[in-house]
């Protein structure tokens, strides 16, 4: 057995001389190992290439967002400006309505205060071509707007109505949408007012810094559903003129109050 083991080796030994035969280890070359390298860095790298593309979908995607979000803006103040339009154009037939109804009245009993009336509105009907079709006037033009309205009104009434006016005589210099008021002057004189009964219409406003508070109040003579003395629009169309105008930023309030009615708007300008 021993013969046989030793006889193997030899002859092994001298199949590798012969042969030339070697037994090496293989071992990666040069090339492998940087392949390997430049892949384990790519990999590691990989985040550094992937947040700037995110960032760039990120930022195309927020400016798609703010650009719809400018184009709805836009659309609802074409809506806004659209809404407003009509109900100023509303209001303006509605407050000549009333005035010629008022002139109306007074040209069978007394020609003269008739004509003085058409000579006043023809002051009142300068300041809506000029003064009411922008955003925002001065609140001096706004108050004197409303004396030279109430003026006109007080022409046709007799001795048993009586109309009070307190507005400040230092006004700040505050502005307010136009024509804001006039629907609840209206109203007080078409409600407030009567042929055989003694009646008070009274007009006040205060300002404290950017708040305006202005109230109307008359005896209440309600009119009934034959009376076309008025379209009957001008308080509502107020308070749909508020909430597009100064939304959040308003009060208005009516009641009837020991056989007075009293409207009440209160509002922030800024």
């Amino acid at each position: 057995m021993v013969f046989r083991i030793q006889f193997f080796v030899i002859d092994f030994a001298n199949f590798c001389q012969k042969s030339d035969f070697r037994i090496t280890r293989t071992r990666p070359t040069k090339n492998t190992g940087k392949t390997s390298a430049r892949r384990n860095a790519l990999l590691l790298r990989f985040p550094d290439y992937l947040i700037p593309v995110a960032f760039s979908i990120a930022i195309n995607a927020s400016k798609k967002m703010q650009k719809a979000e400018e184009m709805k803006i836009e659309a609802d103040n074409i809506k806004l400006q659209s809404e407003l339009q009509h109900l100023k154009y509303q209001l303006q037939p509605h407050f000549f309505f009333n005035s010629l109804n008022n002139i109306y009245s007074l040209i069978d009993f007394d020609s003269e205060k008739a004509k003085q009336s058409v000579h006043s509105l023809s002051k009142l009907m300068r300041h809506l071509l000029y003064k009411t079709d922008v955003d925002k006037i001065s609140l001096s033009e706004e108050i004197d707007f409303l004396n030279k309205y109430i003026d006109l009104m007080s022409l046709r009434l007799n001795d048993k109505t009586k109309v009070y006016t307190n507005f400040p005589t230092q006004i700040p210099n505050l502005e307010v949408a136009p024509l804001l008021f006039i629907s609840i002057v209206e109203n007080a004189f078409k409600h407030g007012v009567s042929a055989t009964q003694p009646s008070d219409i009274s007009f006040k406003m205060e300002v404290i810094e950017d708040e305006i508070q202005f109230t109307a109040s008359n005896s209440n003579f309600p009119k009934t559903d034959t009376d076309k003395s008025g379209s009957g629009i001008g308080v509502e169309n107020l308070k749909k003129r508020l909430n597009l105008l100064y939304p959040e930023k308003h009060e208005f309030h009516s009641c009837l109050n020991d056989g007075m009615y009293i409207a009440e708007v209160k509002l922030k300008t800024k």
